[in-house]
This record gives C-alpha cells, structure tokens and sequence, in this order.
C-alpha cells in the first residue's frame, strides 16, 4: 500500500527498540514497508482522536440538560434491586 497521491512529509521520530522490532515483523508478515505500518497506526489514533473530540464537541451543549437526580450511580437510593 502507497501514501496517498500527493505531496507526502517526511517526519521523523525515534521510538523504542522492542516496538520498532514489533513493526519490522508487523511489516514482514505483510509483506509492506514498515512506514506503511506507522502511517496506518498514526492515522487510525488521529482519527480515533477526532472521534473522541468531535463527539464532545456534538454533544457538550447536552451537558447537564436534563433535570432529575444530580447522579443515579451513586446514590443507593436507586440502585435498590440493581443486579439482583
């Protein structure tokens, strides 16, 4: 698998013994250079990271919305006949 068409940048970075072993055999197994194993582990955290801030940034408005009791998991109040 290649980058995508385009201009690419080069970012260089050092990263611990074991874990450039683990991606030389990731690479090996798959028979693809081992920037291509860094390339896909780099953008699938950034897009996990985008999951995790778009959905913040969608549902922060909802933040303390609804009325009722402040916090139903601790309150033993309601949590009688829970995981009987």
């Amino acid at each position: 698998m290649r980058h995508p068409p385009g201009k690419a940048a080069v970012l260089s970075t050092k990263v611990p013994e074991r874990l450039r072993r683990r991606l030389e055999r990731i690479a090996n197994r798959r028979k693809v250079p081992v920037s291509v194993v860094v390339r896909e582990a780099l953008e699938a955290a950034v897009e996990s990271e985008d999951l995790v801030e778009s959905f913040t940034a969608r549902a922060g408005d909802l933040c303390g919305a609804l009325s009722g009791p402040r916090d139903l998991s601790s309150n033993p109040a309601h949590l009688d006949g829970y995981g009987t």
